[in-house]
């Protein structure tokens, strides 16, 4: 899997983490002693940001042996990279390659365990990735096997309460109006209860946003829908988790929209130096 950030980004992470140096290696005077580190897996993960890390190595003058790329589960005490090089070079790329690595592996970890749940469902994740990560989160999200509901407000409608609030007119208008000025978009409703979704069902939608149903509503929602001559799919989102993903699949959700893996836990990652 190719990097996500470029190397003047990475750069960048190098720059902001030692601007003026690094105070501890160079008062030691042992940047120049010759050194190798390895990451290790501490526990079970999916991992992602390792091509990241391994071109980190790189710009910090080390050599690297890339072991696993994003995407690959691991098991605990599996090894994942080795770079070799100087004191110097090692401690330079050392803390911020292992904390990428460990954020973007949470991420990749928690979409795969969804999606392990989800029964061949598709699992999409929002666009509430933390400001300024984009990349590396949809590159996260794609490592764990799930894919992108939406980049942004740019490329896809869809149609919150916050914006019927500044309408006056029918849904079945407001549909309409929407498929004449973007015929090629999907028009996606998010509906609060299944009164809301029956009618914008009705409208002509293409897909219904099911906000923080629980499953028992989903299901419920899902027999009404299934008595029109068209149906949209059905997507559950809001709380949609690893622990009640099956239950949102069983009770007829057509695909499963989750923020959840924006806010899992790093998985930790092992490092070991050793000296040569």
């Amino acid at each position: 899997m190719p990097t996500a950030l470029s190397g003047d980004e990475l750069s960048r992470l190098l720059q902001d983490d030692a601007p003026c140096g690094d105070l501890t290696t160079e008062s030691l005077a042992i940047g120049a002693a010759a050194g190798r580190l390895d990451f290790t897996a501490r526990g079970p993960m999916v991992v992602c940001g390792f091509e990241e890390a391994a071109r980190l190595f790189t710009l910090a003058g080390a050599r690297v042996q890339l072991l696993a790329g994003s995407g690959t589960a691991l098991g605990a005490g599996e090894k994942l990279l080795i770079a070799e090089g100087s004191a110097a070079q090692l401690h330079r790329a050392w803390k911020t390659a292992q904390t990428l690595v460990e954020w973007a592996s949470g991420i990749a970890s928690s979409a795969a365990a969804i999606v392990a749940e989800a029964s061949g469902v598709a699992v999409v994740c929002t666009r509430k990735n933390v400001p300024g990560t984009k990349a590396m989160s949809v590159k996260a999200v794609k490592a764990g096997g799930a894919v992108m509901h939406r980049l942004g407000l740019s490329e896809t409608l869809l149609l919150f309460a916050e914006h019927r609030l500044f309408l006056d007119e029918a849904p079945a208008q407001t549909v309409a109006r929407l498929r004449r000025a973007q015929p090629e978009k999907k028009i996606v409703v998010e509906v609060g209860d299944g009164a809301e979704a029956l009618r914008w069902a009705q409208a002509g939608a293409d897909v219904l946003q099911l906000e923080k149903f629980s499953p028992a509503a989903v299901a419920d929602c899902r027999r009404e829908i299934d008595t029109l001559p068209t149906r949209p799919l059905l997507a559950s989102a809001g709380g949609v988790r690893a622990d009640n993903a099956a239950a949102h699949v069983a009770a007829g959700a057509d695909l499963l929209v989750t923020s959840a893996p924006f806010a899992a836990p790093p998985r930790d990652v092992q490092v070991h130096f050793f000296q040569r």
